[in-house]
Order: C-alpha cells, then sequence, then structure tokens
C-alpha cells in the first residue's frame, strides 16, 4: 500500500498561516492535496498537522486527517524523518501499514500528478529505495565565493580561471517532495537513502517560499507553467 504524507504544522512565523495562505486563488496547501489525489497512486493522502484550522482546510480539499501530530514533533527542532515515522506509528496501531510513502511539503504547487507519477515511474524503473526532485543550481557553485574580515576570495581558488561550460553540473534539492519505501526511512531514519535516485526538474518549475517577495515570485513562476501547460495541450 502506498501513503501521501503532506506535512503542515502551524505556527509558521515569516509567512502567518503559510500553509493555508492564498494562491492563485485557493489555500497553498490544496495543490498538494489535489496533486496527489489526481495522480491515482495512493492508497491514502492525508495531512499531518497540530492545527485544526489546517486539517479543516485539508478535509476541504479532499485529505484525511485520521490524528493530529504530536508536541515532540510540532516544535522548530523536529525533522521531518520523526514526523514520517510517527505517522507510519500511529497507522499501525490503527492496522494499516504501507510499503512506499510520498512525503509532500504543503507549500509546493508546482507539484502535478503528472509529476508524482513520473517520479514514482522513476523509482520502480531504478529500483531505487527513494527519489528527490532536484533542480540545477543556475550559478557553478565551484565559483562561488566566500567573506572574511570583509574581504572577498573564491572559495574553491582552483576553479577560478575555469569556463563555466566546463565545470560539472550541481544540483539542489527542490523542497517539494520525495518518495522512499518504508523499509529504507526506518533503516536511515533519512529520505536521502544511500540508493537514492534524483529526478531533475526545470528551473522555472522550483521556488523556495521563505519570505513575501518569494510568495510573489512562485506566484508568477505558477502562472507560467500553467500558461505553458495549456500551450502545449493546445499544440496537441
Amino acid at each position: 500500500m502506498k501513503v501521501a504524507i503532506i506535512t503542515a504544522r502551524g505556527g509558521s512565523k515569516r509567512i502567518p498561516k503559510k500553509n493555508i495562505k492564498e494562491f492563485c486563488g485557493k489555500p497553498i496547501i490544496a495543490y498538494s492535496i489535489e496533486a496527489a489525489l489526481k495522480s491515482g497512486i495512493f492508497d491514502e493522502v492525508m495531512v499531518s498537522t497540530d492545527s485544526e484550522e489546517i486539517a479543516k482546510v485539508a478535509e476541504q480539499y479532499g485529505a484525511v486527517v485520521p490524528f493530529m501530530r504530536s508536541e515532540a514533533t510540532s516544535n522548530d527542532w523536529a525533522v521531518t524523518a520523526d514526523v514520517l515515522k510517527e505517522v507510519l506509528a500511529d497507522y499501525t496501531a490503527r492496522g494499516k501499514q504501507f510499503d512506499l510513502l510520498c512525503c509532500i511539503y504543503p507549500t509546493a504547487p508546482f507539484i502535478t500528478a503528472e509529476k508524482l507519477r513520473q517520479a514514482e515511474s522513476l523509482l520502480e524503473h531504478e529500483k531505487a529505495d527513494s527519489l528527490m526532485p532536484v533542480v540545477r543550481f543556475n550559478f557553478p557553485p565551484q565559483r562561488g565565493l566566500l567573506i572574511k574580515d570583509n574581504r572577498a576570495g573564491y572559495q574553491y581558488p582552483e576553479f577560478e580561471t575555469a569556463r563555466s561550460q566546463d565545470l560539472e553540473p550541481i544540483y539542489h534539492d527542490c523542497g517539494q517532495f520525495y518518495f522512499c519505501r518504508t523499509e529504507a526511512l526506518l533503516k536511515y531514519s533519512s529520505l536521502v537513502t544511500p540508493n537514492i535516485v534524483p529526478m531533475i526538474v526545470p528551473d522555472e518549475e522550483v521556488q523556495d517560499i521563505d519570505s513575501p517577495s518569494d510568495w510573489k515570485i512562485a506566484e508568477m513562476k505558477y502562472r507560467l507553467m500553467v500558461q505553458k501547460v495549456i500551450k502545449r495541450d493546445f499544440e496537441i
């Protein structure tokens, strides 16, 4: 069995009520819920939260909230793996067990049902234990600078004169979702397992949302993504 776990605790400080704030016409968490439901992959689409308000919105959009998150996994120091293990333990106590989970963040409107289906297919094809969507750094980290005593210098001086096109591409986590086999999560206490496969996502479909200006940029990118999909479908 497969479960989508959307991790959405309350108490966001930088963007108040971030997980249910309106994004292009509906609560941002709705995009994660709808993508998971429409993918047809999961036997259960649930939201892990400590907020009754978030739980209510989640249920309005079709997710289930069978239990509330504990205080231990709701503070600022709780890590995602602990949240997921708590969810799995609570389900086990209720007689439900899952072989595969997908951890989905509640502020990830660029996730689509098709993207989730592609990710699961890639995980199975590669016989991996976990999968992480990644995006290429748009500037080579090898050319990065460090500032010490108000002076700048290359972190890696050996790459000072290297051409950008000659440097190996480096990627980073998109911060949208992760697939992981339950057995691997419990073994490593991490979604990033030794046998993890990357799924490369284009830069225009990735945006950290940590500030009000990030939010506005994300909305612009989302509208562009929707227009691109509409144009593609029209041409087909």
